[in-house]
């Protein structure tokens, strides 16, 4: 079941209207319906109780213009070579693929992942319902990458797809449909909304991030709607790798890379959404913006010219000139305070990242 998609006109005032099955109670996207009007942000506000107080401290603000930077860097390249851009987004297909089901239990190691999807081969001693979920995710980033385009705005549709994609072979029964009833979270320090209220709520917050009336950032408007689609907790299952989806629905329209939760930092993760859940949006904010950095830097890394290559830090720190120990970098780095991305365990910067901490430190 794919939602097709309203014309740019009806985009912001789309709704989707919901039906209920006499057997299962369950929520089906039925009609596209275009005659409600946009509404102003205090209802967003009031209704949805989601009213943001953004902050940038200093070391969000050092991360936020490294990002905004290397954006603008990247846009000067553009358009990629075709061979080097495909060859990226090959590789970051897998490893996002790799890194969200990971996060949500899936044991297929990275490796085990490729050859699932580049080779078909299913691996001996893992579970069905695993393979499905590699075969999935990578089918809905296709997805996601046939939709996306600059100033695109947000469906609700295009989460019910995206939901569609993550479920199939699963759960049919409730693949691209929203939940009929309450759900727990384990670990969680809230209760999703009633079942009733999840339309209207996942409808208000996407017009919420379609007119961004407070001029947000595309990196922390994306941040604002993966924590309040977490709150939501529109489906009965495969809420987080919809919303690592959808998310970036937000940056690439915007013209970023896409972006993901690496599984290392799950457990940060899980305890970011929580610190937002109680308004303090740091943590999330800044998990965010390292993952935007992260591709940015794999994609100027792959232009190549004057661009500085990347080194762990470990071997860094080992150079007489440079003054910090890698514990005090890997510090530096998980603050934001360096130029600096992880692959796997493995924290990488590059010498004028140290130096201009340096100089800072010292004025």
């Amino acid at each position: 079941m794919i939602i097709k998609h309203l014309s740019l006109k009806n985009r912001t005032s789309g709704i989707i209207k919901n039906k209920i099955s006499d057997k299962c109670n369950i929520f089906v996207a039925d009609k596209i319906k275009k005659s409600r009007k946009a509404k102003s942000s205090t209802f967003f506000s009031e209704k949805m109780k989601f009213s943001p107080d953004i902050s940038f401290n200093y070391e969000l603000r050092e991360v936020q213009a490294r990002v905004f930077y290397k954006k603008q860097r990247l846009d000067l390249h553009r358009p990629l070579h075709p061979t080097i851009l495909n060859k990226l987004l090959e590789d970051l297909r897998i490893e996002w693929t790799y890194n969200s089901n990971n996060i949500e239990g899936n044991t297929l190691t990275l490796a085990e992942t490729k050859l699932v999807l580049q080779e078909g081969i299913t691996i001996g001693g893992k579970k069905l319902r695993e393979h499905f979920e590699v075969i999935n995710h990578h089918k809905a980033i296709s997805y996601l990458e046939e939709i996306v385009r600059p100033g695109r705005m947000m469906e609700t549709a295009d989460m019910l797809n995206l939901h569609e994609y993550i479920l199939r072979n699963i759960i049919d029964e409730y693949a691209g449909r929203f939940r009929p009833g309450m759900v727990r979270i384990v670990g969680a320090n809230f209760v999703p909304p009633n079942a009733q209220k999840v339309p209207s709520f996942l409808e208000d917050l996407i017009s919420y991030i379609n007119e961004n009336t407070h001029g947000f950032d595309a990196v922390t408007l994306a941040t604002l709607f993966h924590h309040r689609f977490v709150w939501i907790h529109p489906f009965i299952d495969g809420n987080g790798r919809t919303v690592r989806l959808a998310m970036n629905l937000i940056l690439m329209s915007h013209g970023y890379p896409p972006a993901f939760i690496l599984t290392q930092d799950r457990k940060k993760y899980f305890k970011a959404l929580n610190d937002a859940n109680n308004g303090d949006y740091d943590k999330l904010l800044l998990m965010m913006f390292q993952a935007v950095e992260r591709t940015l830097n794999i994609y100027l890394n792959s232009i190549g010219g004057d661009y500085e290559d990347f080194e762990p830090m470990e071997s860094i720190a080992r150079e007489d000139e440079v003054p910090y120990s890698a514990e005090y970098l890997s510090l530096l780095a998980r603050k934001g305070r360096i130029d600096a991305y992880k692959e796997g365990k493995v924290w990488l910067t590059t010498k004028s990242a140290i130096e201009a901490y340096r100089k800072n430190k010292l004025k």
